[in-house]
């Protein structure tokens, strides 16, 4: 495997800093012991880590970290993401369901209105947890962004994401029947956008693994009645994904597929796995250098490299890993 040298992990219990030299995976240094940290970025020299009760930051590689959450009035933070072509320009998704900005490197965070209004109006909620609703994941091209809102739809921003509101294709009602052909289900877990298009787009829910190429205006979908949290789209190639489906939340028999023709067909990429994993799967992938990462939602973090997709286990030791971060 290829992957970049330091990795800092987000956990149930802190962050922990990790090296990797010619023996794998080494711990350097732990920090925010005792708070339960849900999700991680790094750029520029500055880590931002997102937990259940607000945000910090680390100027130091994860060694010290400061209180970095002025203006965010919704705490418990379950997705952080920059925009890829802007410093100082970052987001926090929230549970319940709110999207919060950031022009100052997280010194300052200003709240988007019409987010919570879209959430009241239409009575987001999450089946496992009394707030309503959550925000779990962004996607940036350019001045276009979207956003997944669990369970509400997606979201759709064409200022860069100072301001956002439903995509078309997007009802915002919370409903986990199939819905009528064109539209997304109202459960998304994670949006991915693609290069090739500022319009092409990916939402993983729980029907699925749907696709738009107007922006998000009309969907179709493609693994259709799988339960389904994460996918990677290849940068180079819209029609190669990895997919990480399961039979349903409450029995799960996760997996992981692969397709190269657009979602026609799909085969298994789980080479160094024993799977279907009977009560778990995979809830997040990240790309670090040449080599895709998978977090299982247990915790577990498997790397594989690309192209090959031949999966291990790293971070052994470390438990209930939420997210990751190549520093």
């Amino acid at each position: 495997m290829e992957l970049r040298n330091m990795l800092c992990a987000a956990t149930d219990h802190g962050c922990i800093v990790f090296e990797h030299d010619q023996n794998g995976w080494q711990e350097k240094w732990r920090g925010l012991g005792g708070r339960r940290v849900t999700s991680i970025v790094a750029r520029e020299g500055v880590v931002l880590a997102g937990t259940t009760d607000g945000i910090v930051r680390s100027d130091d590689g994860g060694r010290t970290w400061f209180e970095a959450d002025t203006g965010l009035s919704l705490r418990h933070v379950r997705w952080l993401a920059y925009h890829p072509d802007t410093s100082d320009l970052e987001f926090a998704g929230t549970e319940p369901a709110g999207i919060f900005v950031s022009h100052d490197g997280a010194g300052s965070w200003r709240g988007c209105t019409e987010v919570e209004a879209l959430r009241d109006l239409h009575r987001w909620f999450l089946p496992y947890s009394p707030q309503a609703g959550c925000v779990r994941s962004f996607a940036f091209h350019g001045r276009r962004a979207y956003a997944a809102v669990e369970v509400g739809g997606v979201l759709r921003s064409d200022d860069a994401g100072e301001t956002w509101r439903l995509a078309r294709g997007s009802t915002g009602e919370p409903r986990f029947d199939i819905p009528t052909p064109s539209l997304v289900h109202a459960d998304v877990h994670s949006v991915v956008a693609h290069a090739d298009s500022v319009d092409l787009i990916f939402a993983a829910t729980a029907e699925g693994l749907y696709r738009s190429q107007d922006g998000g205006d009309t969907w179709e979908v493609t693994h259709a009645g799988s339960y389904c949290r994460a996918v990677w789209v290849d940068p180079t190639n819209a029609d190669h994904m990895v997919l990480s489906p399961a039979d349903s939340i409450s029995r799960m028999n996760g997996r992981i597929e692969e397709t190269r023709d657009g979602g026609q067909n799909w085969q298994p990429a789980s080479d160094g796995l024993d799977l279907p994993w009977p009560g778990s799967m995979v809830e997040r992938f990240a790309l670090v250098g040449e080599d895709l990462l998978a977090i299982s939602n247990d915790g577990r973090v498997y790397a594989a490299a690309l192209p090959t997709l031949r999966w291990q286990r790293i971070l052994s030791g470390t438990e209930r890993v939420n997210a990751v971060a190549a520093l």
